[in-house]
């Protein structure tokens, strides 16, 4: 042990004696800092997250690489080594020492960053600042264990020098270090997983973002361990006391085996994906930690107020202030600025009532829409996101696709609406949702059935298949009561089937949303305590004492005079929707074409008159609308997007245009696009409303909306999660 001491005092001193060791431990890295720090204006958030990261990873690999490597050859070269060999003592102390030294030298370098970070950037300190000391640690182990392995393997200064750049160039350059993986093509990813740096970047990164511990970080942490052992065990063997010592040049293999462990994660990698997965959540979480000042604005709050004049403060993915007026100079909230006078500020605009297994057109080749049913799926929440609608409702699609949608999506690994699901529709044998699978083979039919619906034969069966959806996650139950009318008639849930279903939603604490044609399902949904009624009727006026009823328990209205609309436009053979401007922003141009093409086909004629024959008053619906209004029932904005004509994407726009045409105030419209349908969501706490606390989901539009409600649809800027997006990139991830 005294060995071990006295070596270790005796590297320090030599260590702190070479400037080259100080510039390098201590200069270079704070000169990056700095430098860092400016150019990518650390004050304002997650951008220090990123510079930390790299700071770190740079001395990191700095320490181990050139300070364990090079400084190791150098003492041979010296005839330092050879001194020491006739004390006499074994490699272990000078290798155990080369450690020591390195992490003591280094270990204050990172509280220093830490410490100029929190108080000249306002960075808060990390809430698991323990764990980051062990990674470090961990990393630094790490890498002067490959410092050392490298040293042992070469016979001079010459070739130490370009055998450690040829190991140090690509761990700089392709773990994120220097240039943000985020960049990166997605072959070009997959290899940086073979880096042990990517691991190092990454986990650092999770800890002061995401406040990963270290059992986020097991993996890379135990890989980094026995790279230590493996490379201290390989040096021990192969060390060398004296320069005039060589070693064969096949020698150098060994630096492979010391690689192994990330060779083997970097494989894995590639063949499941997930590294690459949690890259992009993690980009995305940095890109979403900005501080800016949205300035001069009008801001509807979303409950119906309006500040004529504010400023709105988004930090960390958040809303952290709203002021009057102008608000605070930008430079003293070290925020950056973004203009908007004489626009106005909404909330993110919310959808309750979408199918996104259906692209509402026709393609000319409807069999490539479904082999590669994921990607639209994926295309479809962007165009949503696209168009400031930034949080959606599934109310019938596939259940298992639907939930990793949902898993991929709202974990940020690509950009599209936040998305909630009802699972799989309950209805009746030969009920609605049951005619889609009707002329499917047998076996596809019920594989097709067992993901979208569920047909309980008793009170039991319905509580089981509820309780089931709620174990697998989803965000609420859908019933279906109407039987249809004219030409499309359907089977009807029975009501004490129907009650069961309801009854083990609301003991579930699963909002209960339910599809109603007429006003006997209307009736019955209400005395279920339904939590949202779906469409209400087109065809029958709704009684005001059901309205009353419902105002009085807190249930919701969705219209979806959207999805109606279109059904008499294809009676009538028009295509007007088509043609919106947004619409022809994120439709895909063969979807539009062909949903054009198949109108006008002698197919489409007979389309027309079976739709026509299905009884739709928009006068009825209307009516409803302003009555239920009038009776002050709750009100929420759905399109039933996926229906023909109901493209995917500008849908709240559309409907609330559609309300205001009946009738119903600006305000109101919005409100329910807004705050209400968080409310029916159970997610006002953090979506729906500009409040402090809130996510920063914001839609920020030329003109007064509450003037004009067509300003919806003129949009300046979409923030999702704090993020400022690039509108124009949305459909072109990966």
């Amino acid at each position: 042990m005294k060995a071990y001491k006295a070596l270790v005092a005796i590297d320090l001193k030599l260590a702190l004696r070479n400037r080259s060791v100080i510039f390098f431990n201590y200069l270079f890295p704070l000169i990056f800092f700095f430098i860092f720090g400016q150019a990518m204006h650390g004050e304002r958030g997650a951008a220090m997250t990123i510079i930390i990261a790299m700071v770190l990873i740079i001395g990191i690999l700095g320490n181990g690489l050139m300070g364990a490597g090079i400084r190791a050859v150098q003492e041979r070269e010296a005839n330092i080594l050879r001194r020491y060999k006739v004390t006499p003592i074994t490699p272990a102390p000078v290798l155990i020492a080369s450690i020591v030294t390195g992490w003591i030298l280094y270990m204050p370098n990172v509280l220093l960053i830490f410490f100029l970070a929190h108080y000249l950037y306002g960075m808060p300190w990390p809430q698991t600042m323990g764990a980051v000391l062990i990674f470090v640690t961990i990393s630094i182990v790490g890498m002067r264990a490959i410092g050392l392995i490298l040293a042992s393997v070469v016979n001079s200064m010459q070739e130490s020098q370009l055998l450690v750049q040829l190991v140090y160039l690509p761990m700089l350059f392709l773990s994120g270090a220097t240039f943000p993986t985020s960049m990166f093509p997605k072959w070009l990813l997959e290899i940086t997983y073979f880096l042990p740096a990517t691991y190092m970047v990454q986990g650092i990164e999770g800890m002061l973002k995401e406040n990963q511990g270290m059992a986020q970080n097991i993996e890379p942490s135990l890989a980094l361990i026995l790279t230590a052992f493996v490379g201290l065990f390989i040096s021990y063997k192969l060390f060398r006391w004296e320069k005039e010592e060589k070693i064969k040049n096949s020698a150098k293999l060994w630096l492979v085996a010391v690689m192994i462990p990330f060779v083997i994660m970097g494989a894995w990698q590639m063949r499941t994906q997930s590294g690459v997965e949690q890259t992009k959540i993690l980009n995305r979480q940095l890109a979403r930690g900005d501080t800016f000042l949205i300035r001069s604005a009008r801001i509807f709050i979303g409950d119906g107020k309006v500040m004529e004049n504010g400023s709105v403060l988004v930090r960390g993915g958040k809303i952290a202030e709203i002021y009057e007026g102008a608000g605070p100079d930008p430079k003293t909230l070290k925020a950056e600025t973004v203009e908007a006078a004489g626009k106005t500020v909404l909330p993110g605009l919310i959808d309750v009532h979408v199918h996104l297994g259906a692209p509402g057109g026709i393609y000319p080749d409807m069999t490539k829409y479904y082999a590669d049913a994921e990607k639209g799926l994926r295309r479809e929440l962007a165009a949503y996101l696209y168009s400031g609608v930034t949080t959606v409702r599934s109310v019938g699609d596939l259940l298992d696709s639907t939930l990793k949608l949902r898993s991929t999506v709202n974990s940020g690994e690509i950009l599209g609406s936040e998305l909630m699901t009802c699972g799989p529709l309950f209805t009746a044998a030969g009920g609605h949702g049951t005619e889609y699978f009707k002329d499917v083979p047998d076996n596809l039919r019920l594989q097709f059935e067992a993901q979208f619906v569920r047909i309980p034969k008793s009170a039991d069966e319905a509580h089981a298949q509820v309780d089931e959806l709620k174990k697998q996650g989803i965000d609420c139950i859908k019933a279906i009561l109407e039987a249809g009318a004219g030409g499309r008639t359907f089977n009807r849930l029975d009501t004490s089937l129907f009650a069961a279903v309801a009854q083990e939603a609301h003991a579930d604490s699963l909002p209960l949303a339910v599809h109603t044609g007429d006003a006997r399902d209307v009736s019955d949904a209400v005395k279920a305590r339904a939590d949202s009624i779906e469409h209400g009727s087109f065809r029958e006026r709704i009684p005001d004492e059901l309205f009353e009823q419902m105002a009085k328990q807190g249930t919701f209205y969705d219209p979806t005079l959207s999805v109606g609309e279109a059904f008499k436009n294809i009676a009538a053979g028009k295509t007007d929707l088509l043609k919106r401007s947004l619409v022809q922003q994120v439709g895909p141009p063969d979807l539009l074409r062909g949903t054009e093409e198949a109108l006008n086909s002698p197919d489409g004629e007979k389309m027309r008159q079976s739709i026509g024959q299905y009884p739709i008053d928009m006068a009825i619906a209307t009516d409803n609308l302003k009555r239920a209004h009038d009776h002050e029932v709750m009100l929420v904005t759905g399109s039933d997007a996926g229906n023909l004509l109901v493209i995917h994407g500008p849908t709240v726009q559309h409907e609330v245009e559609l309300w205001v045409q009946a009738g119903i105030p600006p305000a109101v419209a919005l409100q329910a696009a807004t705050l209400n349908a968080a409310r029916l969501l159970r997610a006002e706490n953090h979506i729906g409303a500009i409040r402090v606390g809130n996510d920063a989901d914001l839609l920020i539009v030329d003109g007064n909306p509450l003037e004009d409600i067509t300003a919806t649809e003129r949009i300046s800027m979409v923030v999702f999660k704090g993020e400022r997006l690039d509108r124009s990139e949305l459909f072109e991830q990966h």
